[in-house]
């Protein structure tokens, strides 16, 4: 029998239209000083809000989305704001300058830029992936490796781990002390959420007690043979995003 897919109802679009909006309110907070076009910036990510409509009541199967104009022009407005945030090295710009006093709101709004990007940016190859009807497909899950690991300042029970995950390092704060530099994970890259002052851009994938520690797969790149159980966290995480 002959189904259509329901584009309205499509976890990859609603999880990319909500970063949008967790965008436009960041930008808005003015915590990024120095010389970046926030004009063209807001521009761009409000024109970004007729693609997603489009998008939504097309009916089209995933596959098909991906080829769309509205794909391919949500992907040139991405790369456009990163030029017009300061190029390519935006987020250590706005680090850089960012006063003692301001350097966690900035931190967390960094976090949350680099949510947004990841997720227009990626939005194509999610696509292709098919007709998929569950929540974990709105986000990226990629394997990493623990480079190091502190102590939270504030918090006895939490640790801050900083991850390669191939093309960049992230941070993310764990209440599992049992982990190690060297351990293979899986990581949820959930909107940011700040523990005590330190922002997390993501969540370890757990089953039972603890997070996984040996997850196989390259770095970057989606997990290899992980636990069912191991996504329950991240499906529950994403329904809250969107309510």
């Amino acid at each position: 029998m002959f189904s259509i897919w329901d584009t309205n109802k499509d976890y990859r679009l609603l999880v990319a239209s909500k970063a949008r909006d967790l965008f436009e309110r960041t930008i808005e907070t003015g915590s990024f000083k120095g010389h970046w076009n926030k004009k063209m910036v807001r521009e761009l990510s409000r024109n970004m809000i007729n693609d997603f409509q489009v998008l939504s009541y097309s009916y089209l199967e995933p596959e098909d989305m991906a080829k769309s104009g509205e794909i391919e022009e949500l992907t040139k407005k991405g790369n456009d704001i990163i030029k017009y945030l300061g190029g390519d090295d935006w987020n250590h710009i706005f680090l850089n300058q960012a006063t003692k006093e301001d350097k966690e709101k900035v931190e967390e709004g960094v976090a949350k830029v680099k949510f947004f990007l990841r997720t227009i940016l990626g939005l194509k190859d999610r696509l292709k992936l098919g007709p998929i009807a569950d929540p974990i497909i709105g986000i990226d899950i990629v394997t990493g490796e623990v480079m190091s690991v502190t102590k939270h300042p504030d918090a006895d029970n939490l640790l801050i781990t900083n991850v390669n995950i191939n093309n960049q390092a992230i941070k993310v704060v764990t209440n599992d002390l049992e982990v190690k530099d060297g351990n293979r994970v899986g990581i949820s890259m959930l909107p940011p959420a700040t523990f005590q002052g330190i922002t997390s851009e993501g969540m370890f994938l757990g089953a039972g007690e603890g997070i996984l520690k040996d997850v196989q797969g390259e770095l970057g790149q989606i997990p290899k043979g992980i636990p069912i159980e191991s996504l329950n966290e991240t499906r529950n995480l994403i329904e809250g995003f969107l309510k």
